[in-house]
């Protein structure tokens, strides 16, 4: 018991808060003061960059989620897009409510898996409004198990939650969410290869009346890396038809750029030793086609008959195998 009890120099400097003159003073071995751990494991990586692109669609999908709810619930919920956060995995997996349901969805075609996470308030709130309820008598969901019923109601609205994220994507990029699964733990999501590895969440909460709910999208960065520059920089509002001009002039360009075709008369399989001993004079037999095929960089472009046209030499068209070509044909 006496190594727990203060000595009256101790109890001196806590009360002055160590600024005393007759505070001990802590000596430093030189060079130590600089000195810091690293663990390559531990280590958080620093991103500055402000995605406003991405705040933008989070504000779209709380938009087309609010009225996607509406249409479901009869109800006028309010849905509020929180503030992006990039933290590791480990400290939003912490966060999360028991029971939380946690749906793994695709983002084709980008790589990887990102989670959509309905907390319980959220669930119990939709359960209570599809049935008829006011808001009263709220259902307790902590500490058990989603029923069926639930389980059917949470499908929906993570369906309406897709439709209206790729609504949310749909000017900045063409984005495709696929569902695989759902999950009520986090040890079971797997989403990141590591727990320290950064993600990006967004937390939106859901209000109907009174009581509140959440849904929270969490991104793994390594997902929108790729579209990091996209993200950081809106697209500006003249973009689109500056893309349209472009390809216009570029496929007028295009229709100007001159082309080698050659058309296959015949094809004769023979041996090297039948060649070498050829002669002068000697005559190798062939068969006319009735359809040539004409190659264009040994890629076929159409096929046709073979004939005379004004006394030259021509190919009637027939078939036309390059798609892109037949616009083209339709315009002439």
């Amino acid at each position: 018991m006496s190594d727990s009890i203060l000595s009256q120099a101790e109890i001196d400097r806590l009360l002055n808060g160590g600024n005393s003159a007759e505070s001990e003073v802590v000596k430093v071995a030189p060079g130590t003061d600089e000195i810091r751990p690293y663990d390559p494991n531990t280590q958080r990586r620093v991103i500055r960059d402000r995605m406003q692109s991405l705040e933008i669609i989070n504000e779209r999908f709380a938009r087309q989620f609010r009225m996607d709810m509406f249409n479901l619930m009869r109800r006028n919920p309010d849905v509020t897009a929180g503030v992006i956060r990039i933290q590791p995995y480990h400290e939003f997996a912490r966060n999360l409510p028991v029971p939380t349901n946690l749906n793994l969805v695709h983002l084709n075609p980008l790589r990887g898996t990102a989670l959509f996470a309905f907390s319980p308030h959220l669930v119990s709130m939709a359960v209570d409004s599809l049935f008829g309820g006011d808001g009263r008598f709220p259902t307790k969901v902590d500490g058990r198990e989603f029923t069926p019923t639930e389980q059917r109601i949470i499908r929906r609205i993570m369906s309406m939650a897709q439709s209206s994220y790729d609504e949310a994507w749909s000017s900045i990029f063409k984005l495709q969410t696929q569902f695989v699964r759902s999950e009520t733990q986090i040890k079971f999501t797997n989403i990141t290869s590591s727990p320290n590895d950064i993600v990006v969440t967004t937390s939106f909460s859901i209000e109907i009346g009174s009581h509140m709910g959440e849904l929270n999208i969490c991104i793994p960065f390594s997902i929108i890396e790729p579209l990091r520059e996209l993200l950081t920089n809106p697209p500006r509002e003249n973009s689109r038809h500056e893309n349209e001009q472009w390809h216009s002039t570029l496929s007028y360009q295009v229709r100007d750029t001159e082309l080698d075709l050659v058309a296959r008369l015949a094809e004769i399989p023979t041996h090297v030793s039948r060649i070498m001993n050829l002669k002068k004079g000697d005559i190798i037999s062939l068969d006319k086609p009735d359809v040539i095929q004409v190659y264009s960089d040994g890629h076929p472009v159409f096929s046709g008959k073979y004939g005379l046209l004004n006394k030259q030499l021509a190919i009637k068209v027939e078939n036309i195998f390059a798609p892109s070509l037949l616009p083209v044909n339709k315009e002439k």
